[in-house]
């Protein structure tokens, strides 16, 4: 199997393209501090991973952005901490400040050249328009889950994505590499149903899986650090 076999890369874009934990700390440091430093990033990461998560499945159809701000008051209530309506809704609409990874803009430019670039991402609509315009591309298709009416790693919006590239560009699943750094929302769907899979693991090096729910016994076909290797790699055939 070789980069250069495939017509399609679909795309997680927080955690992948734009750097979700490092937004998403930022956004929750007022409410970190009145902890006192009882809770660390890594242990605050961890934490909205489950709350994150737990909202995605049980509500499927709530827009992200009230959902980051019901995760919001779930962190307040355990870490024991007082946190306002304001607060949590600050939090829900932070998606637009979060920041890209340095490399994002840079990879997506040179990888248009060669591929149909599609975006499978867990936000909203709104959210992703902001994001996008730091990632300086225009994608052939984008793919929410506010359209989809779940979140990944619901194999619905996988299927919602495959039903997208066969309808827009009369390609195949065979066609597809799906890029992405979560295992949990994306790699373990994703070889599920039979997808070639890229792994972008921002994380390497680091323990646990940060804003990610764990997950064990995925296995990937290609691996990355970076977009930047990933496209140095595909330079090299």
């Amino acid at each position: 199997m070789r980069l250069t076999d495939f017509k399609v890369l679909t795309f997680d874009c927080y955690g992948t393209l734009i750097d979700w934990e490092s937004g998403i700390l930022s956004a929750l440091r007022p409410l970190l501090v009145k902890t006192g430093g009882k809770v660390n990033d890594e242990a605050a990461l961890a934490a909205f991973a489950r709350h994150e998560s737990a909202l995605e499945k049980a509500q499927p159809g709530l827009n992200y952005r009230k959902l980051l701000a019901e995760a919001h008051r779930g962190l307040a209530k355990e870490w024991g901490v007082a946190g306002s309506d304001a607060e949590a809704e600050r939090f829900g609409n932070s998606v637009p400040d979060w920041p890209a990874f340095s490399d994002s803009a840079a990879a997506l430019a040179y990888l248009k050249q060669h591929y149909k670039l599609v975006i499978l991402s867990n936000v909203d609509r709104a959210s992703f328009a902001e994001s996008n315009k730091k990632l300086g591309v225009v994608f052939d298709a984008i793919c929410t889950a506010e359209d989809i009416g779940s979140y990944k790693p619901d194999k619905r919006n996988f299927d919602f994505a495959l039903k997208t590239v066969k309808e827009k560009f009369g390609l195949a699943p065979k066609d597809i590499l799906h890029t992405a750094q979560s295992l949990f929302h994306d790699h373990q769907t994703a070889k599920a149903i039979g997808l070639a899979t890229n792994w972008i693991d921002r994380r390497m090096g680091k323990a646990g899986a940060g804003a990610t729910t764990p997950v064990e016994g995925v296995k990937t076909d290609f691996h990355f650090p970076s977009m930047a290797a990933f496209v140095e790699a595909h330079r090299k055939g």
